[in-house]
């Protein structure tokens, strides 16, 4: 109540107008009321004054005027608390969002050159490490681009699946060679749509010149993500090396091309806003500025939607008064009235009536089963229903922290979904460990936790100290996938369908794996073995991630069906 007070006049309305109509006919009966009286006073006196006591009912008559005049009041405080005085907005606070990290490392050409020891990709691999060192403590997903641009690694806190996957990048792994940052900026932008807060893009990159300006500048005005870049070139520059390394790239009237760091382009870039230009050090300091800009701006608040009834209806502040009125007109036969106008004027909100016959979770469920899981989120008090609203409305970040106020089982098996739709596969594996350790019965906890292993490439691992060389001929028996495995997701979730492929001959494996030692041979492949090998090693394949990569790039060009741009830098 303390602040409501002071009234602001100025701001002073009804949200329902339209129930001062009421004291239309309040006023009437008010009137004939006291005309009433009046005329039952003038016949009284046509009686004998000393038959008055025996022929009239002992009354006052000025009482009787009093009693209507606290009905009337009291009446017109319910009418005015119907109509819902206002003079102070809602204070609606704003969704608490994590803001996103998308790397664009530049797998072109040109960054092979070595005016940066040993190149300049090797430079910026050892920059994304160091970034993960210092734990930004974003979610971080890491996208290649030449002439076309692919996920590498969608949103996750997993930095160690990140560094698996650095040291395998290079030139020849992307299908089509070149540099198109239009189309690396275009899917940052999608992978950061999975959530309404801006995020962050860490460009490490060389050749920045006037069309890649007109890029990030039309980027960072379109949308409210900032640019954080690194140029990986120097003033002096360097020659481009070709792909075998045996020569360098010449232009059409057969010039060696040099890439060469340009300042002017660098400082105008600097001068936009939501954009740094960052100085490549030799030490770590320049990754720790960005990484600590990201904990900064980690938690974003989003601000609530301005409605036209976002206001404080002060009608229940007449509720107090109006009883204590009814209190006083105390008659016998009316008060049953009174309480009936008490009940319908307590308008601290529009749900009022239903307060007094229905429970919030069960208003809730109401709300649910009409579709409305939002406000049905809203109504819910028991944290698990709540959580299950906020996830069926798609609000997964709202469905992460109810679940995490439930202990139980299904709590936590919940929350394992909510953050497989988030994207966040580490943390939903260990959901799904926690909602089978309360509940080992739990079978779909036991079936999550699998398939969270089988999408992050954590099944089997051993020590890398007993890795042994595969015998031949098991390698000649190697089922081929022939299908390849769509993983290109464009930010978004890995789908269901997804997690049912069967990882074949081409799983990534970021570890040296293998199977357990048989004391004999099986039956099914006897005849294909020779029966002298007393045991056999059962393994997975242990494929390069930078060959599943390739494999997978080249898939996706070829099922959307990409095309280089034709304006396009083709080094």
């Amino acid at each position: 109540m303390a602040d409501l007070f002071p009234i602001d006049w100025h701001e002073f309305h009804f949200l329902r107008p339209v129930f001062l109509w009421g004291f239309i006919p309040l006023l009437l009966i008010l009137l004939i009321s006291l005309v009433s009286i009046r005329q039952e006073i003038s016949w009284k006196s046509m009686i004998a004054p000393h038959l008055r006591p025996f022929v009239i009912q002992k009354g006052n008559e000025r009482m009787k005027i009093w009693m209507q005049t606290i009905g009337f009041l009291a009446m017109s405080m319910g009418l005015i608390g119907l109509a819902g005085p206002t003079w102070k907005k809602v204070q609606v606070p704003g969704q608490k969002l994590e803001t996103p990290l998308v790397i664009l490392l530049d797998l072109s050409q040109s960054m092979l050159a070595t005016d940066l020891q040993p190149t300049r990709l090797e430079r910026a691999k050892f920059k994304i490490s160091d970034l993960i060192k210092q734990n930004p403590q974003a979610r971080i997903a890491l996208v290649g681009f030449a002439g076309t641009a692919h996920v590498i690694v969608p949103l996750t806190k997993d930095y160690d699946i990140i560094s698996s996957h650095i040291d395998g990048l290079r030139p020849d792994v992307m299908p089509i060679p070149g540099s198109d940052l239009e189309s690396a900026l275009a899917l940052a932008d999608t992978i950061m749509s999975v959530t309404d807060a801006p995020g962050t893009v860490l460009l490490l990159s060389d050749d920045i010149g006037d069309p890649e300006f007109g890029l990030i500048r039309n980027f960072v005005q379109n949308s409210e993500n900032s640019v954080q870049l690194l140029p990986m070139n120097t003033a002096a520059g360097a020659e481009i090396p070709i792909s075998s390394g045996r020569g360098v790239i010449k232009d059409e009237e057969g010039n060696t091309m040099r890439s060469v760091l340009n300042q002017n382009v660098l400082a105008q870039l600097n001068s936009l806003d939501q954009v740094t230009v960052g100085m490549l050090t030799l030490d770590d300091s320049d990754v720790e500025l960005i990484s600590n800009e990201v904990k900064k701006n980690l938690v974003f608040t989003a601000q609530p939607e301005d409605k036209e009834d976002d206001w404080r209806d002060a009608g229940w502040l007449l509720v107090i008064p109006m009883t204590l009125l009814f209190l006083l007109w105390f008659r016998k036969g009316w008060v049953l009235y009174g309480v009936v106008v008490l009940m319908f004027s307590s308008c601290s909100s529009d749900k009022s009536f239903q307060d007094l016959c229905y429970t919030k979770d069960y208003q809730a469920q109401m709300l649910a089963d009409k579709g409305d899981y939002t406000a049905a989120a809203e109504e819910f008090e028991d944290p698990l229903r709540k959580g299950v609203a906020y996830y069926k409305a798609g609000n997964y970040e709202a469905a992460i922290q109810q679940f995490k106020s439930d202990t139980s089982a299904y709590g936590a098996y919940n929350l394992g979904l909510a953050y497989y739709q988030n994207g966040d596969y580490d943390a939903a594996r260990g959901a799904f460990e926690a909602a089978e350790e309360l509940d080992p019965s739990m079978d779909q906890a036991s079936a999550g936790k699998d398939k969270m292993e089988h999408l992050s490439g954590g099944e089997n691992e051993v020590d890398p100290k007993d890795a042994q060389e595969a015998d031949p001929n098991q390698q000649a028996n190697t089922k081929q996938n022939d299908s390849q495995e769509d993983l290109s997701g464009g930010g978004q979730e890995v789908t269901k369908e997804d997690m049912k492929k069967e990882r074949l001959a081409e799983t990534v494996n970021t570890d040296i794996r293998k199977g357990k030692e048989l004391d004999e041979v099986p039956d099914d492949i006897k005849g294909s073995m020779n029966t002298d090998n007393s045991k056999v090693l059962m393994r997975k394949v242990d494929d390069d991630p930078s060959l599943f990569l390739q494999r997978k790039f080249v898939y996706q060009v070829k099922k959307d069906s990409l095309k280089p741009r034709t304006d396009a830098r083709k080094w």
